[in-house]
């Protein structure tokens, strides 16, 4: 079951097409990356998805059905360039924000007291915005995002202005809101955060969306057949040259090189010819990274 289904979506800009028939499918419950270079196109879907504008082209259905007004105060929403009023107190701001999501005051009360605890800000209610740091905002702003327990959060670069330790609280949070039943859209550049977090991907590159489905499905189709064995001794040309990739010595005596496995034949094959020879102290495949499938997705869309 999807909680977002985007079907051929189209988007102009007097002469700039942000969006050329995109279409993806947003499983509930999951953690899913949207990736892209800068002016890929990402803002321009995030907020059709916001309604902060629509579509000239395709259509959105959320949970089944077409999208609509009603289905903003299910969905909450962390840009990338924060929107906080500076001069407002923080308590006044959140209470303010909750009640546009349709929380009552008390019930928006009750939910803050247990974030303010949690984020260890009891005594940030009557500060002003003005007088936080930026990663200060950024937990205020997390908070109000979330606050009316959204069943979709779309998250614009989340981790921009904290530190680390911020960074892994916010992480430990959204882990938490998935296992409670909400579905998190990540627009991110931070690959390592893809790799950690992300179930499923889409890229969009050059207004088109080129790549997505789960991740563990991607990596496998993206797999080189090649692996990385760690030994002491020489192969003395037992493997044929075209069929090693790099060869690197390690300072401790051992040699680490990247073999490729042709058709026909198996890991169990190689690893057989390599124990017959040298000193295996590790072997395994080489599993590309989510920013090595994002560098050869892109590199390999032809210039219009």
């Amino acid at each position: 079951m999807n909680i977002v289904d985007i079907q051929h979506v189209t988007k102009e800009y007097a002469s700039h097409k942000a969006l050329d028939d995109v279409s993806i499918e947003i499983p509930k419950g999951s953690i899913f990356g949207l990736l892209g270079p800068n002016g890929a196109g990402k803002t321009s879907l995030i907020r059709i998805v916001n309604q902060i504008t629509g579509p000239d082209k395709g259509q959105i259905f959320f949970d089944g059905k077409l999208l609509n007004e009603g289905h903003i105060a299910r969905i909450g929403y962390l840009p990338e360039e924060r929107g906080l009023y500076r001069k407002m107190k923080v308590g006044d701001q959140l209470l303010y924000l909750a009640q546009l999501k349709g929380l009552s005051k008390q019930q928006a009360m009750d939910r803050l007291k247990g974030w303010f605890v949690k984020f260890e800000i009891k005594s940030w209610w009557d500060k002003t915005i003005a007088d936080l740091s930026k990663g200060m905002q950024q937990k205020v702003q997390f908070v109000s995002t979330v606050l009316h327990e959204p069943d979709l959060i779309i998250l614009d670069e989340p981790f921009s202005g904290f530190d680390p330790i911020n960074a892994n609280l916010i992480r430990d949070e959204i882990l938490e809101l998935r296992q409670k039943g909400s579905t998190i859209i990540f627009s991110t550049h931070r690959m390592e955060t893809v790799e950690e977090l992300c179930d499923n991907i889409a890229l969009i590159h050059k207004s088109k969306k080129v790549l997505d489905g789960p991740k563990s499905k991607l990596k496998e189709q993206f797999k080189t057949n090649t692996f990385s064995v760690e030994y002491k001794g020489q192969l003395n040309g037992m493997i044929p040259q075209e069929d090693i990739r790099q060869t690197i010595p390690l300072e401790d005596g051992y040699t680490r090189t990247s073999i490729h496995v042709p058709a026909g034949r198996s890991s169990n094959d190689l690893l057989r010819e390599l124990i017959s020879q040298v000193e295996i102290r590790s072997f395994g495949e080489n599993i590309p990274s989510m920013s090595e499938i994002f560098m050869r997705a892109v590199n390999e869309v032809p210039e219009a």
